[in-house]
């Protein structure tokens, strides 16, 4: 007679946990099997029945479930293994580190890998894991904008409750402008690289056919874009409230229409207008925050999905693209969803 299977008993919080893992998208697919695994073994599953459908040995289900009812959800973790041992001492972490306080030699923008080996009389190799080691990446870059804004936190919060908690029976517009997109004409297809692998080419040479602006306007609410091409010379005052006075009829009805606009010239002094659209609020961002603008994670989707690498003969053909790329758009439109819990200025 066959030994019983010992059975697992968990919690509702462990339980919780292993369906946490198996949703996750930030765990490895190792750690996600092991966990579905332990939910099936739970389920009451035959052993020979969950190596089947997860496409894993009999003896590989017992290991993890053995490990789970030795150290619980600490047992489906890898075990610490000796590995190779390092090539190189504290003497040298410390050496590589302390460089890269330091200033590169003159001429040079930055530090690589490789002048950093040749600084220390070191091995590239050695450097390189090292730097992976520590997280070190030398080549990718990050930027910041800090505001100088005195206004900054007043500003930042009247925008930010707009997008958490709007007005009832209210509309708010995230609007700005993509100036100065180049109307380049150039051959574009596919080609195959060195390595084999088909990728999208481009002639270097092209022709210049004039520029555009692009006013655009984000419904918070739906995500739906409205938008209005006109010459780069267009982007004025009254560009500005000519584009304003073709979007309002566009919208639906609202007692009230707060837009979200930054700094710039051309949305500032608008007085005499707002008089005559006692329902338009403009709300501005703080100086140097036009991240605070929603507008402008559409103008990210909008310059990687419609403009880059693509070629247009005329500014007229370029106008028509970009509105079938706005119709498109707004079929699938869906807002976004501000999470930012706290900004800050200085």
């Amino acid at each position: 007679m066959s030994r019983p299977s010992r059975k697992i008993i968990m919690d509702a919080g462990t339980h919780k946990r292993l369906l946490d893992t198996v949703n996750s998208r930030s765990v490895s697919s190792g750690e996600a099997q092991r966990a579905r695994i332990i939910l099936a073994c739970v389920s009451g599953e035959a052993i020979q029945s969950i190596a089947r459908r997860l496409s894993t040995s009999v003896s590989t289900v017992i290991r993890w479930k053995n490990r789970f009812l030795e150290n619980g959800i600490a047992g489906l973790r890898d075990r610490v293994r000796s590995g190779r041992p390092n090539q190189y001492s504290s003497d040298f972490q410390k050496a590589v580190l302390e460089k890269l306080e330091h200033a590169p030699p003159a001429g040079y923008g930055q530090w690589d890998g490789a002048l950093l080996a040749r600084e220390l009389n070191a091995s590239k190799d050695a450097v390189w894991r090292l730097l992976r080691e520590h997280r070190i990446n030398l080549a990718r870059k990050r930027t910041w904008c800090i505001s100088t804004d005195p206004d900054f936190t007043a500003k930042a919060a009247d925008v930010v409750g707009l997008y958490l908690a709007p007005p009832e029976m209210a509309m708010v517009l995230c609007v700005d402008e993509k100036p100065n997109m180049q109307v380049l004409e150039r051959l574009t297809g596919y080609a195959i690289s060195s390595d084999r692998k088909i990728v999208k080419g481009m002639e270097s040479t092209y022709k210049q056919h004039g520029t555009l602006n692009l006013f655009a306007a984000l419904d918070m609410a739906s995500g739906t874009i409205h938008g209005k091409m006109t010459p780069v010379s267009r982007k004025t005052k009254k560009g500005f409230l000519a584009f304003m006075e073709d979007l309002l009829p566009e919208l639906p009805a609202s007692l009230e229409y707060h837009v979200i606009i930054d700094n710039h010239s051309i949305h500032k002094r608008h007085e005499a207008w707002l008089l005559n659209h006692e329902n338009v609020f403009f709300h501005y961002t703080p100086t140097s925050a036009s991240w605070l603008n929603m507008v402008e994670i559409w103008f990210g989707i909008f310059s990687r999905k419609s403009l880059r690498g693509k070629s247009f003969s005329s500014t007229e053909e370029m106008a028509v693209h970009i509105e079938n790329f706005i119709k498109t758009y707004n079929h699938n439109a869906k807002p976004f969803i501000w999470k930012k819990r706290e900004v800050k200025g200085k």
